[in-house]
């Protein structure tokens, strides 16, 4: 590839259209009760929305989606949250504004998206500080809720829905 034709993909504009068509929900109509079961699921109350939220930003940024990083920042404005918070979770490591069990809770979530040089993705070590920070249900939860922005990532970068329709409805 020339780097004239990289510089012409970087900077043509990207359409305002999901690549598929169809809604996979109505393509596989019960993608609905498994998305109502994982948000029931990471909404139990062991850790704070806003925590889950975070996570789930990081993920979006991590892999690359924008529609995963507009839908989670949306959530963490509705929810009151920071702006310094929100456009620090790229940086979080040297960020001021999070608490220690939300940096371990970031942590993690890079460990399970990155591949590490060192070995296991999720060491010891870090398993041992994210337990010091949160009970185990609480540990559970945001296991889960790592688990829950994976599920939804390849529908994000396969189907690629409008990034800042409405979270109901970005195939329209």
């Amino acid at each position: 590839m020339t780097t004239h034709s990289i510089t012409t993909e970087i900077t043509a504009e990207i359409p305002m259209v999901p690549r598929m068509s169809e809604d996979p929900q109505d393509l596989v109509p019960e993608l609905a009760e498994v998305s109502k079961a994982l948000f029931r699921l990471t909404g139990n109350g062991s850790i704070p929305r806003a925590t889950i939220s975070l996570v789930q930003l990081r993920a979006g940024q991590i892999v690359g989606s924008t529609y995963l990083t507009v839908l989670h920042t949306g959530f963490l404005r509705k929810a009151g949250e920071l702006e310094e918070r929100i456009t620090s979770v790229a940086s979080w490591q040297d960020s001021p504004y999070f608490t220690g069990a939300e940096r371990a809770a970031l942590a993690l979530v890079e460990a399970v998206l990155q591949p590490s040089a060192h070995g296991e993705r999720v060491s010891d070590a870090l398993y041992a500080e994210a337990a010091a920070h949160y009970e185990p249900k609480a540990l559970a939860t945001l296991m889960f809720a790592i688990g829950q922005v994976n599920f939804f990532i390849p529908v994000a970068l396969i189907a690629k829905p409008v990034p800042g329709r409405s979270f109901t409805d970005p195939w329209k």
